[in-house]
């Protein structure tokens, strides 16, 4: 979800070597990239698989205990709506490359505490080729950095519709992961032009931008939402289009949890609620559409989560 939130990205095709800097609201980022260049928004096409590798064991109710994620570079490159030419495993590597040299650092306020932390997109990487003329890949291992595997473990991952790779302009994805992240599920959701700008992390001038979204909303393919111009007000309004439902279910597990689960989740937020995590819990599984296979693990690690985000009540 932070990925989706802040412009971590290049939505240049040719390479970003300055650093950037992104504020908002009291948070700030610092991007600094490799001389490779900064990530892409198509580089983040790996790590959204890596990502839902993960997301479909937890699912599956696996434990899932390392950052580590090994994937098939063929089965990846469909994945993605990508060729599977020599040229597309030599671009996989290269994608590798800037997602290992591309460095975060950011503030995390917890309270009245500030925590700045240093972290890459992905911690390490592994390639298999085979050896020959050919010299295709076989498989590449991925380590995610804590910071991505955490957010993963702490539920903070939204589905994505599978037309979002067939998205050709980075603007278009860009724009999409911020109706998605901000929008969800809701009916609509309405943000002024400049600040869709700052968000988008696009280098382009406002004017240029708003050319861009002109187009966008003349053309009007994004999946899952509909998006609205107003060249009168700067307005961008973003309309879910209904293949994702905006009434939210109450809960996709409604199953009874074992009593003695209660003071566990008490030590794990303590100050909180427990019936109050639990509903929050509840609904949180149903709109990720989530039935947890062991819910007493699961909603103990929701309630940490909680409390690792927001402190004591």
């Amino acid at each position: 979800m932070q990925h989706m939130e802040h412009p971590f990205y290049s939505l240049s095709k040719k390479p970003e070597t300055s650093v950037r800097r992104y504020e908002h609201n009291g948070n700030w980022l610092e991007i600094t990239p490799s001389v490779k260049g900064l990530a892409t928004i198509y580089d983040k096409d790996i790590l959204i698989y890596c990502i839902s590798q993960i997301v479909a064991k937890v699912r599956r109710g696996e434990e899932i205990t390392s950052p580590r994620v090994r994937i098939n570079s063929r089965d990846l490159l469909i994945f993605t709506n990508r060729g599977t030419s020599g040229r597309d495993y030599m671009a996989l590597i290269e994608a590798l490359d800037r997602l290992e040299g591309t460095r975060i650092r950011t503030n995390i306020i917890t309270g009245d505490e500030e925590q700045i932390d240093g972290f890459g997109l992905i911690d390490a990487s592994s390639i298999r080729r085979k050896h020959g003329l050919d010299g295709r890949l076989l498989w590449c291992e991925v380590k995610l950095s804590d910071w991505v595997f955490n957010a993963i473990r702490a539920h903070e991952v939204l589905t994505l519709h599978r037309d979002y790779f067939r998205l050709r302009k980075p603007i278009e994805r860009r724009v999409y992961e911020l109706a998605r992240k901000h929008c969800g599920q809701q009916d609509s959701w309405r943000i002024g032009l400049g600040l869709l700008l700052k968000k988008s992390g696009s280098q382009s001038p406002e004017k240029r931008f708003r050319q861009m979204i002109r187009h966008l909303a003349e053309h009007d393919h994004l999946p899952d939402y509909s998006v609205s111009f107003n060249a009168e007000t700067d307005v961008v309004t973003f309309t879910n289009r209904g293949s994702m439902s905006a009434a939210l279910p109450s809960s996709s597990w409604s199953g009874p949890l074992d009593p003695e689960v209660y003071h566990e989740a008490r030590e794990a937020a303590p100050s909180w609620d427990v019936h109050y995590l639990e509903s929050e819990w509840r609904n949180w599984c149903g709109r990720e559409e989530i039935a947890p296979k062991a819910p007493e693990r699961h909603f103990l690690r929701f309630c940490k989560s909680w409390y690792e985000k927001r402190g004591r009540a």
